[in-house]
């Protein structure tokens, strides 16, 4: 199982909602991706938005950015939101890191948390689930064939059209993000693709089912279970002391629901839900090096993953708490989980 960190790239807000430059914080995101090199992680995610509160639009700069003072760890969006972007010049970016890189670019495709790209863009939010199909559709074939012909509803036609440059040994890896609907994750088995499922709040188990489903799915298609990926992006921040963590965390985290549920009609975040989610049953992995250990221990055991990704600056934790927590998943919890499935 392969064990990484992503990001959205959320800003720091103080008491007085003053939000930090984003100049700031993209210089701290570049070392903290650097730490995570140092301490041997596998993977960096980092997603794109368009709000005041994050500080990245754009994930293939950052990647970009990070390939030059890194040498081992993927690099990946988490996620590049499809349905308003172009799938050919997103390829392109991705496919010119890989480059850079030497093979480490990945790219995830999702629809994304928030729907403010649509209007930036141009883009019909009452054709948000044909602009994904669509998309998907061209950018699985742009990875597969270097000169296409195609034509759809939304871009203009590709006619025996190359697309460059391409990438390492010409494939770039593509992982699918999915929240939860059955509907995403037929398509991700039918179509072979690795699997990214968000759990963010309640109990993992209820997602069980729909693990199953997906390889079930992918089976049936005949697909190479040898090449069989699937993973879970959860809330995660680590410390020397779960207590102390808890406290300094709750007040950041809460606020950062409170400012989304605004929007989608959520009660208030309590505390009581934080600590709920902090148990070994909750989908918060917020605590010392051995809770988080057991916690992402038992993930594996339930689902079977491949990857585990900790969703790390959610409300925008300072960065000296950021590279702390960076430092103990990279020096005692991955050493101790990879002993563990080595037993």
């Amino acid at each position: 199982m392969e064990l990484g960190i992503g990001m959205f790239g959320d800003l720091q807000i103080n008491a007085k909602g003053e939000i930090q430059p984003a100049q700031q914080r993209l210089q701290e995101i570049i070392e903290e991706i650097k730490l995570m090199d140092e301490v041997g992680l596998d993977f960096y995610g980092i997603g794109e938005h368009h709000r005041p509160d994050y500080a990245v639009s754009s994930p293939e700069i950052i990647l970009a950015a990070a390939a030059t003072v890194t040498k081992n760890i993927k690099l990946s969006s988490a996620v590049s939101v499809l349905s308003s972007s172009d799938p050919v010049k997103l390829y392109q970016n991705f496919a010119t890191i890989d480059l850079i890189s030497n093979g480490r670019a990945e790219l995830m495709a999702g629809r994304g948390s928030f729907i403010e790209s649509f209007p930036l863009f141009g883009y019909n939010l009452q054709d948000y689930d044909e602009l994904y199909e669509e998309k998907l559709e061209l950018l699985l074939k742009i990875n597969k064939e270097p000169k296409i012909s195609w034509k759809g509803k939304f871009r203009p036609e590709l006619v025996n059209q190359e697309v460059l440059p391409r990438a390492v040994n010409d494939n770039l890896k593509i992982w699918v993000a999915v929240g939860g609907t059955p509907e995403s994750v037929e398509r991700a088995g039918r179509l072979g693709l690795p699997v990214m499922f968000a759990i963010i709040g309640g109990q993992p188990t209820q997602f069980k089912p729909l693990f199953d489903y997906y390889k079930k799915v992918y089976q049936a298609y005949g697909h190479d279970m040898n090449k069989f990926e699937v993973g879970v992006h959860m809330h995660s921040l680590f410390s020397e002391n779960s207590q102390k963590i808890s406290d300094y965390y709750f007040p950041l985290y809460s606020a950062q629901m409170n400012r989304i549920g605004k929007t989608r009609g959520w009660a208030p975040f309590q505390r009581n839900q934080f600590e709920a989610g902090r148990n070994i049953n909750g989908a918060l992995i917020i605590g010392d090096a051995n809770e988080s250990v057991d916690k992402i221990l038992a993930m594996e055991e339930n689902f079977g993953l491949t990857r585990f990704s900790a969703h790390m600056d959610v409300g925008g934790p300072s960065h000296a708490a950021m590279m702390k927590s960076i430092e103990i998943f990279g020096n005692k919890i991955t050493p101790e989980v990879r002993k563990a499935l080595k037993q």
